[in-house]
């Protein structure tokens, strides 16, 4: 891949990380990943970088080992999330871990995330990683990748969440829907019973809405909010 491309997905990356900074998703810690199809090295922000001021040069590149390729700053302690998924999933180019308010508070207490809005159909079954610990082995990343099998998204028990899919703006949209529909499920709930789309609805709404024009709406709009 051509340093042009790579300093794209570089750029690209950057742009993720502080949209979902500013959307309350990713705080002072959590990262995003992508993987370079040519070289099969991932690049990552880096663990030291600040999240709401990020550059090119806080993106570092590792092997699917984890080790760094360029000499530069340290990656993440959890790099393990992304190794072991990109290892059980050629489908997969791109990993989010986030630590998000909505979504978490389910996974605190064990109320089953449904879909309650239409995009929410996307995110298919959200498997649970019933422990805390920070997946910063590559034992931990398994035990994770496991759990995520061949969806798109996980949480991890009073943690966060992971999500996993094709390309960028796919990712940072689910990751956008996760946290959504975690939102107006909890607010709907404080108001009565949400209403919850039946099976024909999620497959209706999953076949018309999965679509990379309308991941680019949502990653447009955030991109605005920056401005």
């Amino acid at each position: 891949m051509s340093s042009v491309a790579s300093d794209t997905l570089k750029q690209n990356l950057v742009l993720a990380i502080m949209m979902l900074e500013r959307a309350e998703i990713i705080d002072f810690n959590g990262h995003v990943s992508t993987r370079d199809l040519e070289t099969g090295h991932i690049f990552i922000n880096s663990a030291s970088s600040a999240r709401n001021a990020l550059t090119v040069q806080d993106i570092v590149a590792i092997d699917e080992t984890g080790k760094p390729m360029d000499g530069g700053a340290a990656p993440p302690m959890e790099l393990h999330i992304h190794t072991e998924i990109y290892k059980r999933r050629p489908d997969v180019h791109t990993v989010i871990h986030a630590h998000p308010r909505w979504s978490t508070y389910f996974s605190m207490t064990g109320v089953q995330i449904k879909p309650v809005f239409p995009q929410a159909a996307l995110l298919g079954h959200m498997p649970l990683l019933d422990r805390i610990d920070s997946i910063n082995t590559a034992e931990l990343g398994s035990e994770l990748a496991e759990t995520l099998g061949r969806n798109r998204v996980a949480l991890l028990k009073s943690h966060g969440s992971v999500i996993a899919a094709g390309t960028l703006e796919e990712t940072f949209a689910l990751c956008i829907y996760l946290e959504e529909n975690a939102r107006r499920q909890y607010m709907a709930a404080s108001l009565g019973t949400p209403y919850i789309l039946t099976g024909q609805e999620v497959e209706s709404c999953a076949r018309n809405l999965g679509k990379p024009h309308l991941y680019r709406k949502v990653w447009d709009y955030y991109q605005a909010k920056l401005r």
